[in-house]
């Protein structure tokens, strides 16, 4: 039952390859989040949220810990999380909750349960290292705390969501923390589809396209209808958990993060879905619900995921540590944020070795001179600016411009002190060749600098 003046508890529900542009907040006319899109009203929409890692694993690691994935180490797939790494869970555990984890995990290096040791500290475990390789859209098989395989009955959706709401109804004694990690709307990487459920995928193909999907070399075409139709069986389960809090007495005293990994570009960018530095890839929906967050209105300023694990620690009234390089959101929702980052910072290590820099209408990158799959890289080229708010799907690539020289100065600038305070390192970034390509004069560009970068 409910006990009176005690901690929130705290639910993470994490989706995987979800592109902000899913919710009708931000543009999306299908009404595929309705439920998603009422909270985000309600309580806490962070507008601007980005990954800093676009890649499963190294994004699950970032999430954990609040650190970088060159902190963690875990800077490509298949990099298991230290041992001794702090995660959410021991943070929680250290101040009396109960903790859970549900899902997909993809941080232990080992397939295709997780042994004890691997799991992050969580307490009740019910996951798979791989969700894609253990499961499909209606053969869900997890793993328990002895490491038995489960077999869940409904679309996999579904049946992480009964899951979880089990372990809500369950561990009721004291707070929890409580970790559900979907798959959907990732592809179903055996027979490279996204399987909606059953006459889900028939009402979005061939509906709205993003923009930047009508690229070329897009699967935006073939694969568009199942991806919605995913995201609106999440956007169901989401309304679910919130329902259950309501039956139990529990929606005001349970904070409710709803965010992903990373986006998707449907094969727009490279050969395959993420892995870059583009909105298509970073830019997430990311909502806060209950306690402190509601009425907290539309957050403008640039968030990161690594911001998001102290915004938990400081909403349940546990000390931030210093080892955590994000900082909480509270102070925005509450006003009283001065010092803001003007950019977020994503790196990518695997299929290239790249950074970018994002400010609130600039997208600045850099890929490294030789493509390995490394942490860091001693030199870079310049490979990409975008003006987001003449270009907001990022269609023109505008680096090579001379009437933007000026920006591109500042931007790499900003590139540097960021990799020099995150990374602790020095890097070369090599300019590209000046062209006059027909923007607007220089003068002109001048004119917005100081305030936007």
């Amino acid at each position: 039952m409910k006990t009176m003046n005690r901690k929130p508890n705290v639910i993470v529900f994490f989706t995987d390859q979800q592109r902000w542009d899913t919710m009708e907040a931000h543009g999306n006319p299908l009404q595929i989040t309705p439920n998603l899109d009422r909270m985000a009203r309600m309580h806490t929409h962070v507008y601007n949220s980005f990954t800093c890692q676009p890649v499963c694993g190294p994004a699950r690691s970032c999430l954990q810990t609040g650190q970088y994935a060159t902190t963690t180490g875990c800077y490509t797939n298949g990099i298991p999380l230290a041992d001794d790494a702090k995660t959410l869970a021991h943070y929680f555990q250290e101040d009396g909750y109960n903790t859970g984890y549900i899902g997909k995990w993809h941080l232990s290096g080992v397939q295709p349960h997780v042994p004890e040791g691997k799991r992050g500290g969580y307490d009740y475990w019910l996951a798979s290292e791989l969700l894609e390789f253990t499961s499909d859209a209606y053969d869900t098989v997890l793993f328990n705390d002895h490491n038995d395989p489960v077999k869940l009955p409904g679309y996999r959706v579904d049946a992480l969501t009964d899951a979880a709401v089990k372990y809500i109804d369950t561990h009721q004694d004291k707070p929890f923390f409580l970790f559900v990690s979907y798959l959907e709307p990732h592809h179903q990487n055996h027979i490279d589809d996204y399987p909606a459920p059953e006459g889900y995928r028939e009402q979005y193909t061939g509906k709205w396209c993003p923009p930047d999907l009508t690229l070329e070399g897009s699967s935006a075409p073939q694969h568009l209808g199942g991806y919605f139709g995913m995201v609106k069986r999440l956007d169901e389960a989401y309304g679910r958990i919130h329902d259950t809090l309501k039956s139990l007495h529990l929606s005001d005293d349970t904070i409710v993060l709803f965010t992903s990994d990373h986006g998707n570009h449907f094969k727009t960018r490279n050969a395959e879905y993420k892995r870059s530095g583009h909105e298509s890839s970073i830019r997430v929906p990311t909502v806060f619900t209950g306690s402190s967050f509601k009425g907290g209105g539309q957050i403008h300023e640039l968030v990161s995921l690594v911001d998001l694990p102290p915004t938990l620690l400081d909403a349940a009234g546990i000390q931030v540590p210093s080892t955590m390089e994000g900082r909480s959101i509270l102070p925005l929702i509450n006003r009283e944020a001065t010092d803001w980052p003007k950019d977020i910072f994503v790196q990518i290590s695997e299929s290239q070795n790249g950074r970018a820099i994002r400010t609130k209408r600039w997208k600045y990158g850099i890929v490294a001179k030789e493509n390995t799959q490394m942490p860091f890289a001693e030199t870079y080229l310049e490979s990409y600016l975008y003006d987001l708010e003449a270009d907001p799907y990022e269609l023109t690539n505008i680096i090579e411009s001379e009437a933007h020289r000026e920006v591109i100065e500042r931007m790499r600038f900003r590139m540097h002190k960021r990799i020099a305070s995150i990374e602790n390192r020095e890097v070369l970034i090599e300019e590209v060749p000046r062209k006059k390509m027909g923007q607007r004069k220089a003068p002109q560009q001048k004119e917005y600098l100081v305030s936007d970068l």
